[in-house]
């Protein structure tokens, strides 16, 4: 089997839910490009989406709703602005119209074109919906079924599923599962992060790849920053408030002024006053009330997964990591080997490639859907992939990292998924500090002691 892209398993969406959030969104998208592509947008007069299954039960939760409606203004998950959704949303509410594509506007009503079908699920899948364009006089012009899998992949009824690239590009390395993945590289002598480099320079430039990872680990770090700045209490009803930025303001005020691990060199896009992980100021090493206390770097990755994740129930922008549910626990292990390893752009790269790996197996050969699975294969597979990451960095071979990778997964297995009012708040935020922890000891069991 093919493996799919790193770029396809780590993306730039929004919150809270990439299988509920991001999926339904490219699916109306795809669905609003579709009936423009057939000649038929201009003949629409209305448009209906049903959601079904885990999508209509946790819908409203998960913002699925929001999703699909932006979905078929042409709105993209990694381009929106997450600032502009309420607004948009307000102006179809009280227009009572949708521009599809953002072109020819149709009716649209929330409350009539679309539907909850909590009490129906569809045979493929448990987050499914089907989107419907009526004509003038009544008559279908085009119907859709889409699932969506888990990840913010996105399977349209009728397609053969596949974990291969969609564009169907030839790799050089090949590989299906763990022991094809060690055996390539006992092959090529290759590390795991250099088989995946080598399979994505088979579609893209070198400069590219460089570009991209690089891309991803800045849309995670200030994530970062935004969650240990943003005072408030999270939506949804749970009155869930903030805590990352008081966790931060106590870390700081916790350590010496000197006695510095290094600066950072990012800059705070947004203009604020960065954060110690992504802001150019030196982060010293904590410290506790008789001398430095060596626990408190799990205190700052436990900080980093909170803000995170509190960024991501927000609504915010996050990197699926493999997931939004899980988006904390990759971007936490990796501002740890930075902050606290020393990781360079290079070792960065090595992480998010080796990660990748990892999770391209888990997508192959299970599922990344809560829905489906259970909170394994969300936060159990990041930090399956975020042990893996950490251990290249540490210099682990290809047997260590996969050792790792176990390791992470095998204490997450039967983990469920059973957040509160359907929200993803409890306990999965933290439950991402958790798993962050647990990804840094499986590294460290792997590779000093393995």
């Amino acid at each position: 089997m093919m493996p799919i892209s790193v770029f396809d398993l780590f993306k730039v969406g929004i919150g809270p839910s990439s299988s509920h959030t991001v999926g339904p969104m490219r699916a109306a998208l795809r669905f609003a490009e579709m009936l423009e592509s057939s000649g038929q947008a201009g003949r629409a007069a209305r448009v209906q989406v049903e959601l079904f299954g885990s999508l209509a039960l946790t819908g409203r939760g998960h913002a699925t709703d929001k999703a699909v409606v932006l979905g078929l203004l042409g709105e993209r998950p990694d381009t929106v602005d997450p600032d502009s959704i309420e607004p948009t949303l307000a102006e179809v509410r009280r227009s009572g119209q949708l521009a599809l594509l953002r072109q020819a506007a149709i009716p649209f009503c929330l409350e009539r074109d679309l539907v909850f079908r909590g009490d129906e699920t569809l045979p493929r899948h448990p987050n499914a919906l089907r989107l419907t364009a009526w004509g003038g006089d009544g008559s279908p012009l085009l119907r859709e079924v889409f699932y969506s899998v888990g990840g913010g992949f996105v399977v349209r009824d009728g397609d053969e599923p596949t974990a291969g690239r969609a564009d169907g590009a030839e790799v050089p390395f090949p590989f299906a599962s763990a022991a094809e993945l060690l055996a390539v590289g006992r092959r090529s002598g290759r590390t795991i992060a250099e088989v995946v480099w080598a399979n994505e320079a088979a579609q893209r430039a070198p400069a590219d790849i460089d570009a991209q990872l690089d891309r991803l680990w800045q849309v995670m770090r200030a994530c970062i920053d935004r969650g240990c700045q943003t005072e408030g209490v999270l939506p949804g009803g749970l009155d869930v408030p903030r805590r990352a930025p008081k966790l931060f303001r106590v870390l700081r005020s916790q350590r010496p002024a000197a006695d510095t691990i290094g600066p950072s060199r990012a800059v705070d896009a947004d203009g604020a006053e960065p954060t110690d992980l992504a802001g150019g100021k030196a982060c010293p090493k904590p410290a506790g009330p008789e001398g430095p206390d060596p626990l408190q770097a799990l205190d700052w990755v436990s900080l980093w997964a909170l803000a995170v994740n509190e960024e991501n129930a927000a609504g915010g922008r996050v990197v699926t990591a493999p997931t939004n549910g899980a988006a904390g626990v990759v971007p936490a292990v990796l501002a740890y080997a930075v902050r606290f390893a020393g990781a360079n752009d290079a070792a960065v790269r090595t992480f998010l490639l080796t990660a990748g790996a990892i999770g391209m197996l888990f997508k192959q050969n299970a599922s990344l859907s809560a829905a489906e699975v259970g909170c394994q294969g969300e936060v159990g597979v990041a930090c399956s992939m975020a042990a893996a990451g950490l251990a290249a960095v540490m210099g682990g071979t290809n047997e260590q990292i996969e050792n790792a990778a176990e390791i992470g997964m095998e204490h997450h297995l039967g983990l469920t998924c059973d957040p509160v009012a359907g929200l993803v708040q409890v306990p999965c935020i933290e439950r991402n500090a958790m798993g962050a922890a647990t990804a840094i000891n499986a590294a460290r069991l792997a590779v000093l002691y393995g």
